[in-house]
């Protein structure tokens, strides 16, 4: 994740218009604070205010990164469902259309679990975005280009299939991830993504989203947002230097500036967590505070009818930098690994 460079960016901006702009108190306008949010009942994603993120890939497993995927077996799936079923856990994020999405439906259908399931589709980068996204060294070739183009065709027919097929399952679908915001390496242009969710929209019953960054969705995300029957916004206090103490409120505070300038929109929280280990992040990284970020947000989302998908239900070794095991990216479950419970779920 890279929230650690929006705050960079976000605080040099904020010094240059400090440093170009001085006013005297009678110039300074008054600060006004977005009106809280709270929504009706009706606009929690079926009637769950917790919810989790969810892959599953273990320990030597990973999604398709250029050379075939290494899935986790049916098996393990299972096990991971039950366990998730068993915490009380009745709706998931999936991420993309592809093989690992589907034995999960498949299981869930076959096993007759009580999970319901937010269907992503995953958009790979359309235009390139090296001038922004930090990592990204060189333009991404324009042969690359066209080829995810015809890939993200693909994905969403695939995701219209599933949520045909599995419409007693997949209760929403979410179209793209971060792939608006400014520093994302997967970028895809807004009409494009506009193109993306009406095509959906009219082949599906479902309600339809996109997961974005809470900024993008203040700063620029009006259009898109007229478009969607809900918008989901991700947030990451831990990633913006914010102490445990400050968790809960900033959250708070991004969702009612969402709110603020999308006021006519339901909102759902489709990432939001704490991990617990992090070289980024030091001591802010613990299962305490992870336990309590979790039921603090869980508090606050009851009263105001917002349903958060927590990130992640397991730790995933495959993410972030393979020579550092200490990243905060293989950090974010609520379980371990090995499929032991965190803090939060050793405290029932």
């Amino acid at each position: 994740m890279t929230s650690a460079i929006r705050l960079a960016l976000a605080t040099t901006g904020l010094a240059l218009v400090l440093a170009g702009c001085r006013y005297s108190a009678e110039d300074k306008p008054v600060a006004t604070q977005p009106a809280e949010l709270q929504q009706d009942a009706a606009a929690l994603l079926q009637d769950q205010v917790m919810a989790v993120a969810y892959s599953g890939f273990r320990e030597g497993q990973h999604p398709d990164r250029g050379n075939g995927a290494n899935n986790p077996t049916p098996e393990q799936i299972l096990e991971d469902l039950n366990i998730l079923v068993e915490h009380g856990f009745g709706l998931i994020r999936l991420y993309d259309a592809g093989e690992n999405s589907r034995t999960t439906l498949e299981l869930i259908r076959d096993n007759d679990l009580p999970i319901r399931v937010l269907q992503g589709l995953w958009l790979n980068a359309e235009f390139s975005n090296h001038e922004g996204c930090p990592w990204l060294d060189a333009p991404i070739p324009e042969s690359e280009l066209a080829a995810n183009t015809k890939k993200n065709v693909e994905e969403v027919a695939k995701g219209i299939a599933l949520a045909k097929e599995f419409s007693d399952i997949i209760v929403s679908v979410n179209v793209g991830n971060e792939a608006l915001v400014n520093w994302t390496d997967h970028m895809v242009p807004l009409d494009s993504m506009i193109a993306y969710v009406r095509e959906v929209k009219a082949a599906i019953d479902q309600p339809v989203t996109v997961a974005e960054n809470y900024e993008w969705w203040i700063a620029e995300g009006q259009p898109l947002a007229a478009e969607l029957d809900y918008v989901g916004v991700h947030t990451y206090p831990a990633w913006e230097e914010k102490p445990i103490d400050e968790g809960l409120s900033y959250t708070i505070e991004n969702m009612n500036r969402v709110h603020g300038a999308l006021p006519g929109s339901n909102l759902a929280i489709l990432e939001a967590g704490w991990a617990t280990t992090a070289s980024e992040f030091g001591e802010r990284a613990s299962e305490a505070n992870q336990a309590r970020y979790y039921r603090e947000l869980e508090g606050w989302a009851t009263k105001a009818n917002v349903t958060i998908f927590f990130f992640e239900a397991f730790d995933e070794p495959w993410k972030g930098n393979p020579d550092n095991p200490t990243g905060a990216e293989k950090h974010w479950g609520l379980f371990f690994v090995d499929r032991t419970p965190k803090a939060y779920f050793r405290e029932d």
